[in-house]
């Protein structure tokens, strides 16, 4: 019997620095990884909070170790497998050299949100903890999808992150079977996504942006498109945020 090989992933990623954060002389505090050379494919997306001194470290060290740790982990055990990966890089926060309390309370200097994904053989899930969002189409007009959705506190100037005692109480696990397509982004380009209560996507956004990326097969040429996309004047001022996306053919 004949083999048939597996269907390549291409993926597109772009992260671009808020003007809210280049008032302040700050790099962008978002972060992402992906890897298509495990068992799984694997994806995360993580935006370091602004009022935290090094965000962007506590996103870049939730996405590495993530990515390390899911890409061979066994599918049937993954959101198991995903709790200790968050529990490993908040270990490695207690311990880094900035934590300056060396202690749990020491970690909220690296506040940040986790969007990530993890698909294996037809089957995926998102895992999420705060803001930022996720979609899995599974029909090519768009109209039938499975989103996680940001999620606030009480206040909507609130989230949730990683780094906090209680953070598996608001990690998130939303499966899906059968999609052709994955975009994962911060909250800077969540309210171009969907309406206002989050309760449908925008096609009229996020359509353009899959045709092109699926016509441009030159990943530089892709990347630099969206950047500039994100970075227009109109962009800048209806979300002055860092902006990051993360598109997945699969």
């Amino acid at each position: 019997m004949k083999k048939t090989k597996p269907r390549k992933i291409t993926v597109r990623a772009v992260s671009v620095t808020g003007p809210v954060h280049l008032i302040r002389g700050q790099s962008c505090q978002d972060y992402c990884r992906y890897s298509t050379r495990g068992k799984n494919f694997v994806a995360v997306v993580s935006d370091g909070a602004g009022s935290a001194k090094y965000g962007r470290i506590g996103a870049r060290i939730v996405c590495d170790t993530l990515i390390d740790l899911l890409v061979d982990a066994p599918f049937k055990n993954i959101r198991e497998a995903v709790v200790h990966a968050i529990e490993v890089a908040r270990g490695k926060l207690l311990f880094h050299r900035y934590n300056s309390a060396a202690n749990k309370k020491g970690i909220m200097a690296f506040a940040a949100t986790v969007v990530g994904v993890v698909c294996h053989r037809g089957e995926g899930v998102f895992f999420h903890i705060g803001d930022g969002a996720a979609l899995a189409f599974v029909a090519e007009d768009f109209s039938q999808y499975v989103a996680s959705r940001p999620e606030n506190g009480v206040f909507a100037c609130e989230t949730y992150f990683y780094t906090m005692d209680d953070w598996q109480e608001t990690l998130r696990f939303t499966p899906f079977r059968q999609a052709h397509t994955l975009m994962l982004m911060s909250d800077g380009l969540t309210n171009f996504s969907f309406t206002p209560d989050f309760s449908r996507i925008e096609p009229n956004f996020l359509r353009p942006i899959d045709d092109f990326l699926n016509k441009e097969k030159q990943r530089t040429r892709a990347v630099r498109a969206l950047a500039n996309t994100f970075n227009t004047v109109r962009a800048k001022k209806l979300n002055p945020d860092d902006k990051t996306f993360l598109w997945v053919r699969l």
